[in-house]
């Protein structure tokens, strides 16, 4: 039996990945009706008001925004001193059980070795939890991520020499957006991670994607201006909705990064396709619930 605590992360847990899978963010919607109005290839244009009646149709029915409803990660902010912190994994693990057949969810969790699909979402470290424990935080905060498998194949993760630096950086981000084409599903979000690893790097270039709202600039002024002219020139690419030309290839680029070794320069590149699936809410210890990224009436 749950606690009336327990419960309420339960269900709230539940409640962002249906919000998650059906109903993007206003971010996201707003920056997808961006590109439709400033877009002049027809064929383009056509497409992305395909995207957008999909959107609401998905909204208002509550049916999946994308057929490939992803594979579940949790990323958490919480106090070390919040109540439940042991708990959370299998509450987190419990709710998307439930979630999956409720929404309903795809099934998406496979054994590499055997091939078997678990049948809900879960399996060994899946859904995926990343923490970040802050001191002093009086709530609970939790963002439900769905993160495609298309959209996924382009990430790539390197270890660049120092010298490389920077000129070495655009240059596999370029590279990685106009060899992946069409296959991401564009428009998409690019998340790139600097740092002294690799997995270092590709951590942070999810983070980007995930914990930043789209048209919003790093607070780093270096790692601003770099997202700028990524967005750029990944633009100037022509490729467009879906790889059929046209002015927005990218929704948004955005950059974080760790300080890195004297000998390396890791790079990680992370793609989203336009379906930006992200939900998020906190939850404080007296049961409250703030929902942070959708409108809850």
């Amino acid at each position: 039996m749950y606690s009336s605590l327990e419960k309420k992360i339960f269900d709230t847990v539940i409640k962002l990945l249906e919000l998650a899978a059906t109903d993007l963010p206003e971010d996201v919607e707003k920056a997808l009706e961006k590109a439709y109005e400033r877009e002049t290839n027809p064929m383009a244009k056509s497409m992305l008001k395909s995207i957008i009646d999909n959107v609401h149709v998905a909204r208002k029915w509550k049916y999946a925004v994308c057929q490939d409803t992803g594979t579940v990660i949790f990323y958490i902010k919480v106090d070390p001193e919040f109540p439940l912190l042991g708990k959370l994994p299998s509450i987190l693990r419990e709710a998307t059980v439930k979630a999956t057949d409720l929404i309903p969810l795809r099934p998406n969790a496979v054994d590499p070795f055997t091939g078997r699909n678990s049948g809900n979402n879960t399996g060994r470290y899946i859904p995926w939890i990343e923490w970040d424990i802050v001191e002093g935080f009086k709530a609970l905060e939790i963002t439900a991520v769905l993160k495609g498998g298309g959209s996924e194949a382009p990430s790539i993760a390197k270890t660049l020499t120092p010298a490389e630096g920077l000129k070495g950086l655009a240059k596999i981000v370029l590279e990685t957006i106009f060899e992946a084409g069409a296959k991401p599903c564009p428009p998409v979000v690019v998340g790139v991670g600097i740092g002294p690893t690799a997995d270092i790097a590709i951590n942070l270039a999810k983070k980007a994607i995930f914990l930043r709202p789209l048209n919003s600039r790093s607070d780093d002024p270096n790692a601003a201006k770099l997202e700028e002219l990524l967005l750029e020139y990944i633009n100037k690419m022509n490729l467009g909705t879906h790889g059929v030309g046209g002015v927005t290839t990218a929704l948004d680029v955005h950059v974080e990064y760790a300080y890195r070794h004297p000998a390396s320069f890791s790079v990680g590149v992370v793609t989203s396709c336009w379906a930006l699936r992200r939900a998020s809410a906190r939850i404080y210890p007296d049961g409250k619930v703030e929902f942070l990224s959708h409108k809850i009436l």
